[in-house]
């Protein structure tokens, strides 16, 4: 019993010690600068995987983002491989210390990120639809500015705090 009670405490501090914050991008450049990269169009495509690294879908994504003094306005326009069109309408805020909020649609509350350096966190609750019906997860997006151009995107989706699923999404400004 008291290997596997050091064990668990060696694998919980490997976890907690792994995790990666925000001011880690500190000098890491291009700058992030969220309504400066998404002002204008962009394009996107990207994969959802489920808990087991499978790919479930993928999708591309039209987006055209209009900036009007702290607010960006950003409507993204989705296709996936199954055929299904949606689109989400963003309004994000840039707020006095420098965090963002946003709302769409199809988020609960309020979306809430800060960028560090080349790096933009950003987390929000999402209501993914399962059938005929719709489920909240939480999704966890870490963003990262690779240069004048190009933005990656990895995405924890989690409920009840597991994850059972990662969403991988790649930016190119036009």
């Amino acid at each position: 019993m008291k290997i596997l009670k050091g064990w668990l405490i060696v694998w919980v501090s490997l976890l907690i010690g792994c995790s990666a914050e925000l001011s880690d991008y500190h000098s890491s450049t291009p700058k992030f600068q969220l309504f400066q990269y998404f002002e204008g169009r962009v394009d996107a495509w990207g994969m959802i995987q489920d808990s087991s690294g499978k790919q479930t879908r993928r999708f591309s994504v039209k987006l055209n983002g209009v900036v009007d003094g702290n607010v960006l306005t950003l409507d993204e326009q989705f296709e996936f491989d199954d055929g299904e069109r949606s689109t989400r309408v963003w309004v994000i805020t840039r707020l006095e210390d420098g965090t963002y909020q946003g709302k769409a649609d199809d988020i609960v509350g309020v979306a809430t990120g800060e960028e560090i350096g080349n790096a933009l966190h950003w987390v929000y609750d999402f209501e993914l639809p399962r059938g005929d019906s719709l489920v909240t997860v939480a999704f966890d997006d870490w963003l990262y500015r690779q240069d004048a151009k190009r933005v990656f995107n990895l995405t924890s989706i989690k409920k009840f705090g597991i994850e059972f699923g990662r969403l991988t999404l790649f930016f190119d400004k036009q």
